[in-house]
């Protein structure tokens, strides 16, 4: 175990190389490495290269495998004359990858899931969180919805980090979450009923909670990169509330300053969340309670998801059988089928998200 770090001062990546010579030349050559140190002068056995963020140490009389290397490339096709893999002198591969790969969203294979509070399995996540599966099939790779827990409360022990997405958005159900977001002024701290719009890359970080915490984290695709931040500091000197990230602006839903208006269905209302001027149009969210109805039509939609979990209260939802819906219970209905919503309680809330978001 490591008890100094600061003892620390650097790291060399080890790479066994017999043809030490032409190994040397290949990765100053054709791949721009600059010689560091070399030794000992009369008969070279060692030596130290270093290049685009990596540091090597070529050793003579080195075993083990010859190792494999990633080289990010904004055009890897313009690198080797169209070769995607090069191997060294040293037998050590050499893979030419695009540096900033492009978000991949797989092919929706939309199904109706229906993920009750009392059944549900909670996983260990990042920074000690825990997590509640809410689209378990993950509608073919599309979507990821999880509830996420804080039991204890406190400093979190994130990080300052970005995800590569194409929607990301976070609800809090109870509890208080304090975070921080680049360019977004100083941190905040965000209140049950208030949500968030995490656009593409934006930095962040989560700093601490109130005992119990638990949030909705709705994200597309299931499948994304998150990237620590070791350069940037949190909270920037600058401020842009308006500032785009790949199309879209951050947003912070404040609940206590919301007004309620009509939802799509009469005797409904809603609290819209503003989430559709912040993504153009990608996705909705807004919070929905009975203002005078029980029960909404029965109706299709064509939408990519219809997302609902139930806050308070409880009601019977109609879909090929009746399902009764209790606090916690999340539910995904696909396109095309018929459902509704019956016996709505007075003090039935359901967040309800949608992509897009009419």
């Amino acid at each position: 175990m490591i008890t100094d770090k600061s003892q620390i001062t650097g790291a060399e990546v080890v790479l066994p190389s017999r043809e030490l010579e032409a190994t040397l030349a290949f990765f100053e050559d054709r791949l721009g490495f600059q010689l560091e140190a070399i030794f000992p002068a009369d008969a070279p056995a060692v030596a130290v290269i270093a290049g685009h963020g990596l540091r090597l140490r070529l050793e003579r009389a080195g075993e083990g495998a010859p190792g494999r290397l990633r080289m990010l490339c904004h055009e890897p096709e313009r690198v080797a004359n169209g070769e995607r893999v090069l191997v060294a002198p040293n037998g050590t591969h050499i893979e030419l990858v695009q540096a900033d790969t492009p978000v991949v969203v797989p092919p929706l294979k939309s199904e109706f899931i229906i993920s009750r509070m009392g059944d549900g399995v909670w996983d260990a996540g990042r920074a000690g969180m825990l997590y509640r599966d809410l689209i378990p099939g993950r509608l073919g790779g599309r979507f990821i919805a999880s509830h996420i827990r804080i039991a204890e409360g406190g400093p979190v022990p994130d990080y300052v980090h970005f995800h590569k997405i194409r929607f990301q958005m976070i609800f809090c159900r109870t509890g208080w979450v304090r975070l921080v977001y680049e360019d977004q002024g100083p941190p905040f701290v965000m209140q049950a009923g208030d949500c968030v719009l995490q656009p593409p890359q934006i930095r962040h970080r989560v700093l601490e909670s109130s005992p119990g915490l638990e949030v909705i984290e709705i994200a597309c695709p299931a499948v994304h990169e998150t990237f620590a931040e070791n350069l940037l500091t949190l909270p920037t000197p600058r401020i842009d509330p308006e500032r785009d990230f790949g199309g879209q602006r951050f947003l912070w839903h404040v609940a206590a300053k919301a007004r309620w208006q009509p939802w799509r269905v009469a005797g409904f209302e809603c609290r819209d969340t503003g989430m559709s001027e912040a993504t153009r149009g990608l996705a909705g969210a807004r919070v929905v309670r009975p203002k005078g109805a029980a029960e909404t039509p029965r109706e299709t939609h064509a939408r990519e998801l219809q997302f609902l979990f139930v806050l308070d209260g409880g009601a019977t939802l109609d879909y090929e059988r009746t399902h009764v819906l209790s606090p916690g219970d999340a539910v995904t209905i696909p396109a095309g089928s018929p459902y509704a919503l019956r016996e709505c309680r007075d003090e039935l809330s359901l967040l309800e998200v949608t992509l897009p978001a009419a």
